[in-house]
C-alpha cells in the first residue's frame, strides 16, 4: 500500500459500508471519517436553529458557518463528530433529522461546502471515508475505491437492526418507504448523484458477512 494513501467507500443505505468502513480503518489504523453524519449534523443543527430546512438560500449561510472535527478513541477506532465546539454525534439519529436529511443533503451550498471539509480530513492521506459521492466527487483521487450493494430486502434487514439497536421501532412498511425515498432522492439528486466511479471495485454485499467484506477489502489494498 503506498504511504498516505486514502480509501473511499460508497453506496446506499443498508449495504454496511458504514460498518465494513469502520472495521477497515481499525485494522489499517486509519482515521474513519462517516461524511452521512457530517450532513445529520448539518441538519440537526438547522432544525435546533430554527431555520426552515426549505429555505435553501437560509440553509446555505448557516452551513458556511459550521466547522467540523472529529475525535477518535483508540483502541476501538469510535470517531466523534463536533461541530461549532458541540458534540453532535448523539443527535444524528433522531427521526426528524432522518426524515429531512436527505432534503437538506441535496442543496448545493450544502454539499459544497461539506465537500470542502471532508477533503480537509483526507489532505494529508490516511482515511476511510464512506458516503455516496466519495469515490466520484470528494475523493476522486483515492488510491483504493470500493462501492457496496446489496439486494433490498438484506439491506432492509440491515437498517432495521441499525434503528432497533438505537432503540428506535419502525414498522416494516415505514422503512421501506424511507429507504426507498432516500434511494431516490440519492440516485437523481442533480448533484453528485450516487452511482459507483469508474474505477471502483463493486461489491455485492448480500451473501457476505462483514468480516468477508472487509478481508477481500483488504487483499485489494494490499495487493494479495
Amino acid at each position: 500500500m503506498p504511504p498516505g494513501f486514502n480509501i473511499a467507500i460508497d453506496g446506499p443505505a443498508g449495504s454496511g459500508k458504514s460498518t465494513v468502513a469502520r472495521k477497515l480503518a481499525q485494522k489499517l489504523g486509519l482515521l474513519y471519517v462517516d461524511t452521512g453524519a457530517m450532513y445529520r449534523a448539518v441538519t440537526y443543527l438547522v432544525l435546533k436553529s430554527g431555520i426552515d430546512p426549505a429555505d435553501e438560500s437560509a440553509v446555505t449561510a448557516f452551513t458556511q458557518g459550521l466547522r467540523f472535527s472529529l475525535v477518535r478513541f483508540l483502541p476501538k477506532g469510535v470517531v466523534d463528530l463536533w461541530c461549532n465546539g458541540e458534540e453532535v454525534t448523539p443527535y444524528l439519529r433522531e427521526p426528524e433529522v432522518s426524515r429531512r436529511v436527505a432534503e437538506i443533503a441535496a442543496l448545493r451550498g450544502v454539499r459544497e461546502h461539506l465537500v470542502r471539509c471532508q477533503r480537509l480530513f483526507a489532505r494529508k492521506g490516511g482515511v476511510v471515508m464512506e458516503g455516496r459521492d466519495i469515490g466520484t466527487v470528494v475523493l476522486p483521487d483515492s488510491e483504493y475505491k470500493f462501492f457496496l450493494t446489496a439486494a433490498p430486502d438484506v439491506r432492509l434487514a440491515r437498517r432495521e437492526k441499525e434503528l432497533l439497536a438505537d432503540g428506535r421501532h419502525f414498522t416494516k412498511e415505514e422503512l421501506r418507504r424511507e429507504m426507498n425515498y432516500r434511494d431516490e432522492m440519492d440516485l437523481k439528486r442533480e448533484i453528485a448523484p450516487l452511482k459507483p466511479a469508474s474505477d471502483a471495485v463493486v461489491i455485492d454485499c448480500t451473501s457476505l458477512t462483514v468480516e468477508e467484506v472487509v478481508a477481500k477489502m483488504l487483499r485489494i489494498c494490499r495487493g494479495v
